[in-house]
């Protein structure tokens, strides 16, 4: 009775943990149910992200972390993509240019004086 009782628990347990791998996807956290017509400073806006759905909207990430949705046809809505992209572009272009060591000088000409 007590070996039924010990592979009926151990089943359930192996069964608990491979099925728990199956429903754990992540849903989609972000969707907007309105959208805002006041325009946000700029300088508050980290990242944003475009939803193509039944509502179509850009969600913008401030840096606290607050996501609001506003209309992606609106003036102010593109003009703070276009300023958020050029920032990211040129905080890449520093970090990708940027040395990561001291670099020592690979140039093998002398200097002659005379």
């Amino acid at each position: 009775m007590r070996l039924l009782l010990l592979t009926f628990l151990g089943a359930c347990c192996l069964t608990t943990w491979t099925v728990e791998g199956v429903g754990t996807e992540v849903l989609e956290e972000s969707f907007c149910v309105s959208l805002t017509a006041q325009q946000l400073p700029v300088q508050k806006i980290k990242t944003y992200t475009i939803r193509e759905g039944i509502l179509k909207a850009v969600i913008f990430v401030t840096r606290r972390g607050l996501k609001i949705c506003a209309d992606p046809h609106a003036k102010w809505v593109k003009a703070a993509i276009k300023t958020v992209d050029r920032r990211s572009r040129a905080r890449k272009n520093v970090i990708e240019t940027s040395p990561t060591r001291v670099q020592r000088s690979t140039s093998t000409a002398v200097t002659l004086t005379g």
